[in-house]
């Protein structure tokens, strides 16, 4: 688990995850509140970038959507790190790491 947890908004009401933030529940009108969330997932969807569009970013990359296990449907995007990028798979479990991706995204390596 990383130093800074990643937060996700929760309403307490119909106890769902909500993101993106919204401030108010989609499914009852509730208020959210963010919540640390486990920071295990699956990956969702992903791209494998080849241009180096920031010089200080190494090329190539995984971008991801993450379906975190916290719910189905709760999606985050994020890099995916830790391993070769011809080796991520739809489905893979993931875990987050503490360091953040570039543009702050989170990054998770394989569980």
């Amino acid at each position: 688990m990383p130093d800074e947890p990643l937060l996700i908004e929760y309403c307490d009401d119909c106890a769902r995850w909500a993101h993106p933030a919204t401030g108010e529940c989609r499914a009852c009108g509730g208020k959210l509140v963010a919540r640390p969330v486990s920071g295990r997932g699956t990956v969702f969807t992903y791209t494998v970038n080849h241009h180096p569009y920031n010089p200080e970013i190494p090329v190539p990359y995984v971008i991801a959507i993450v379906e975190l296990a916290e719910q189905r449907g709760l999606r985050v995007a994020a890099n995916i790190v830790g391993c070769e990028p011809d080796s991520v798979s739809c489905g893979m479990p993931v875990e987050i790491r503490p360091e953040k991706g570039s543009g702050g995204a989170p990054q998770f390596a394989p569980a």
